[in-house]
């Protein structure tokens, strides 16, 4: 599978710290007939049966990636599907799809939709990638991505944040916390400004309405799925307002339902601690290399001071056009992002930048950064130029989240001892609190569904008691545990040969296994 550039691993680290309120919006009485009337098909047989203009793929001459996609096979369209499902003759928005035939057309299983996580990834690019994890079976499936509404190629959303985030620390003092407020609500006034017409429309329940459109428009009448993080909520969304439309559904990297929302990351501390520290081991053991120390604790040790010199004042790092400023509010995230994934080559890019902050904490004058960290801190500080906050507006029109600043405030204080460098991250305000309210309830698991399950022990982003508590609720369903790794997102990613067996295994048969299953990482 392709690395991700820097600021793509960014954005995805990031993207995949979602929250959860424990109280849930009341659904205004407009807004309950909206999900019925979708789900029943009411007024959308002109959604359902339309026709798909497959084609190129490539945008123009400068779509590189589009014409990467051609060269692989890959087919392009655009979906039709209304804004607004409760006004299916209202306006319409487009969502984008791609699509890799099946080539082993006597054994055709069907098409398997994909969804990258986020909220807000696109997933248009990857069918060939995951025809290649699918090994022998993915000749048997039509491998279809899309792009989530106002996400991608798809009719776009950009609140022209000059942040690539709203995802920050809290920082040490009240001082940073009312920053944080200012910024949070500054960015949640920029998405209502950019296009609010379309925000309250902007949410897990209309992508699962959009899913089956596309079911339909395949002239599908089960589809298959594989989702990644946030993907594996939306797949479990999609099981409750359409049972009987799936076939074989993985949901890699699992959010327990109730835990979706604005504050999902809170809980997660002690997982990201453990990553945190297994990686201070590696690092340690390269101390010729990165200089933070030679002992796991020394390491630590550094990145505790990293994070206080910050705090002071921010450190300089870089020179000329790439010359930036890190206070403690982001120097959290850059650690965040990268023990999501405890292979050496994140392992290392995470040795760089500490080693880059430890001496601007030391006093050192600044010198040249690597391209790949440089890009990394456009993209979090200023955008980069990438369409921004379609991210927020599905999580905030999901779940409500409280309003009060002090509300955060007191979770951040109450954090700090036992969980000082995550603590302020994981309770921290978000644009959420300054959103409109939801026009529907989070979805509630009410009906069981048979799918496969794939987590890892030891998983930072949605950590592994929220794969066992979605597994506890789906009482038919099964799953695949890795143990030894902190790693989000397994299947065609990580290279366990035990996890991508057991996934096509079932992909090939449509079969779940008898009894979960156990993998482990390889030295």
């Amino acid at each position: 599978m392709p690395t991700l550039s820097p600021a793509a691993r960014l954005a995805s680290a990031v993207g995949l710290a979602l929250t959860a309120c424990l109280t849930a919006s009341p659904a205004p009485a407009a807004a309950a007939g909206a999900g019925a009337a979708a789900e029943d098909g009411a007024g959308l047989d002109r959604y359902y049966g339309q026709r798909l203009g497959w084609g190129t793929c490539a945008e123009g001459p400068a779509d590189a990636a589009g014409r990467d996609l051609d060269k692989a096979g890959v087919q392009c369209a655009d979906v039709t599907v209304p804004l607004d499902y409760a006004a299916p003759r209202g306006r319409t928005i487009t969502v984008a799809v791609s699509r890799l035939k099946a080539t082993d057309t006597r054994h055709r299983i069907g098409s398997i939709l994909l969804n990258n996580g986020g909220p807000g990834g696109p997933s248009v690019p990857s069918p060939p990638v995951v025809r290649t994890a699918m090994k022998e079976v993915g000749a048997r499936y039509d491998i279809v991505g899309f792009d989530p509404r106002f996400v991608g190629r798809s009719t776009p959303l950009d609140c022209g944040w000059t942040v690539g985030t709203s995802w920050f620390s809290a920082g040490a003092s009240r001082t940073a916390f009312d920053r944080q407020v200012a910024l949070q609500k500054g960015l949640a006034d920029k998405c209502r400004a950019a296009d609010p017409s379309v925000l309250p429309h902007i949410s897990t329940r209309n992508t699962a309405r959009d899913m089956d459109v596309i079911r339909g428009a395949l002239g599908e009448r089960k589809i298959s799925y594989l989702g990644y993080s946030y993907g594996t909520y939306l797949g479990t969304v999609y099981t409750q307002m359409f049972p009987g439309r799936y076939d074989r559904m993985v949901l890699d990297g699992a959010i327990a339902p109730d835990d979706f929302g604005p504050r999902l990351l809170k809980g997660s501390e002690r997982e990201n601690e453990k990553a945190l520290a297994d990686w201070a081991a590696w690092a340690a053991e390269r101390h010729d290399t990165y200089g933070l120390g030679r002992t796991r604790a020394e390491v630590l040790a550094t990145v505790g001071r990293v994070v206080a010199a910050a705090a002071r004042e921010p450190l300089t790092v870089g020179i000329g056009a790439d010359t930036f400023r890190i206070d403690d509010s982001q120097v959290p995230v850059l650690l965040f992002s990268a023990i999501g994934d405890d292979r050496d080559p994140t392992r290392a890019f995470l040795g760089e930048q500490m080693s880059v902050l430890d001496k601007a904490a030391r006093g050192a004058a600044p010198t040249s950064l690597s391209p790949d960290f440089a890009a990394t801190l456009r993209y979090l500080l200023h955008g980069d130029a990438q369409p921004s906050g379609v991210q927020a507006a599905v999580i905030c029109g999901d779940v409500a989240a409280p309003r009060h600043p002090e509300v955060y405030w007191r979770d951040i204080e109450r954090s700090r001892t036992a969980h000082p460098l995550f603590g302020p991250l994981t309770h921290n305000i978000g644009p959420c609190a300054f959103w409109d309210r939801p026009r529907e309830e989070p979805t509630q698991v009410r009906r069981d569904a048979p799918v496969l399950i794939v987590a890892a022990t030891g998983d930072p982003r949605t950590t592994y008691r929220g794969s066992a508590e979605l597994r506890r609720m789906l009482p038919s369903s099964r799953m695949v545990t890795l143990e030894g790794a902190n790693r989000h997102a397994l299947f065609g990613r990580y290279g366990n040969d035990c996890v991508d067996d057991r996934v096509n295994a079932y992909l090939a048969s449509g079969e779940l296994p008898s009894k979960d299953q156990t993998c482990v990482k390889r030295p």
